[in-house]
């Protein structure tokens, strides 16, 4: 990936607002999901609500991918492709949103549940958020790359869940991905040292089962291995001198709250 590039002030602020309309776009996502929904539907209007905010979907076309959301349904763990299959009562949907604005990149994912959710996915996709909020309270200057995965790993592990192999989360800015690679596992106290202007956008993928995966055909979807429901959470953070600055979320860094 290369060099990790540091952004200015003036850069964090375009990124805030490039991430600002990926929540934007997740949020209309949210009020839109239902059983009988169509993935489709909801990326059509995705694409649209970008275009006609002034900014671009980072996604379409991206080394050939077809869609502006990657939509993870169930099993799926990423980058799958949407599609007209309307949603059903119980699914649970990863939905990956990324955009450009004035030529910077914001980067987040959510899971929502359809309709009404059985305990157990319900209970997933709350831990691989709670992994993402402990990931980000550590992201200090002067800690380190390893500390993130660590408070992933730890955290997923000790609620008997799986790391989803092979996938991790990356550095971004002028680019969609960037240097570093942000793994969902590691060791506190080793790695890349975090400095003020370093952006991560931080992704634990989870799974109910082994963490295994598989290809489709179609040389994008991953679903897991046993079938075993995967979730998936992501934000893009700022290392500041206040602390981690949640992009599109905090309007200025915020200071370091302790995860309980």
């Amino acid at each position: 990936m290369g060099r990790v590039v540091l952004k200015t002030d003036t850069e964090l602020e375009t990124m805030n607002e490039a991430n600002a309309i990926v929540h934007r776009v997740l949020d209309g996502v949210a009020a839109r999901i239902a059983p009988g929904v169509s993935t489709a539907e909801l990326d059509e209007w995705a694409e649209a609500e970008i275009r006609a905010l002034g900014a671009a979907p980072s996604f379409l076309g991206y080394h050939g991918f077809p869609a502006t959301l990657c939509v993870a349904v169930n099993d799926v763990v990423v980058h799958g492709i949407p599609n007209d299959r309307p949603l059903e009562d119980g699914d649970i949907v990863s939905v990956d949103c990324g955009v450009c604005w004035r030529g910077f990149h914001g980067d987040a994912a959510r899971t929502f549940p359809v309709g009404r959710v059985s305990p157990e996915a319900a209970r997933l996709v709350r831990v691989a958020e709670e992994a993402l909020e402990r990931a980000v309270a550590v992201c200090l200057p002067g800690n380190r790359l390893g500390d993130i995965g660590a408070a992933i790993e730890q955290w997923v592990t000790a609620h008997g869940y799986a790391i989803i192999e092979g996938f991790t989360g990356h550095g971004i800015g002028r680019r969609l991905h960037e240097a570093p690679n942000v793994p969902n596992r590691g060791r506190a106290g080793r790695g890349l040292r975090l400095r003020p202007g370093v952006v991560l956008a931080i992704e634990p993928m989870i799974a109910a089962g082994r963490g295994t995966v598989r290809d489709m055909k179609d040389g994008w979807t991953t679903r897991t291995k046993d079938g075993s429901l995967a979730a998936h959470a992501e934000v893009s953070v700022a290392i500041t001198d206040a602390g981690p600055w949640v992009l599109g979320v905090e309007r200025q860094p915020y200071e370091h709250r302790k995860a309980s």
